[in-house]
């Protein structure tokens, strides 16, 4: 791609916000939160979401949008401050102060109603811009067998 080509910035609007489930920022037990996201009604009418209903599962791109800017984080941290698990880069772990605050989650969903898509399991809280909502393809899963460290097994543990 040539110079003249590459962007500089990029800028997305919200697609909608997540409404209900948690209010507050905090780690784990995220399986039996239940919210909406709305979409906007400025820009989007319920056909939108035509045949989003036969889907089972959804991936919601969001903003950290709680993340203060002197919060994010370029190079190498404990994941959540725990000194116990090894020194990894910011890219080897999906906290919430990464460089650009974006939140990327699988969760179940659970019905659509004219602009609101009722979900359970996405770890955002009530006021969450969200950026995207895709539908979770199986095919767009994993190719063949993954891995992960024993201290991404051990955070995560009770993370749903």
């Amino acid at each position: 791609m040539s110079e003249s080509h590459t962007p500089t910035e990029v800028v997305s609007h919200p697609v909608g916000r997540v409404v209900g489930g948690r209010a507050e920022v905090r780690d784990d037990d995220w399986g039996k939160e239940v919210a909406v996201i709305r979409l906007d009604a400025a820009r989007f009418e319920a056909d939108a979401l035509a045949g989003l209903d036969a889907f089972s599962h959804l991936e919601v791109v969001y903003h950290f949008d709680r993340v203060p800017v002197e919060k994010i984080e370029t190079g190498a941290r404990h994941p959540r401050g725990n000194t116990e698990w090894p020194l990894v880069g910011i890219f080897a772990q999906r906290g919430k102060n990464r460089p650009n605050r974006l939140g990327v989650s699988r969760c179940r969903l659970i019905r659509v109603e004219g602009l609101d898509v009722h979900v359970a399991g996405l770890d955002a809280v009530d006021g969450t811009p969200v950026l995207d909502i895709k539908p979770y393809l199986a095919e767009f899963g994993p190719q063949g067998p993954t891995a992960q460290p024993a201290w991404a097994t051990e955070l995560m543990r009770d993370y749903y």
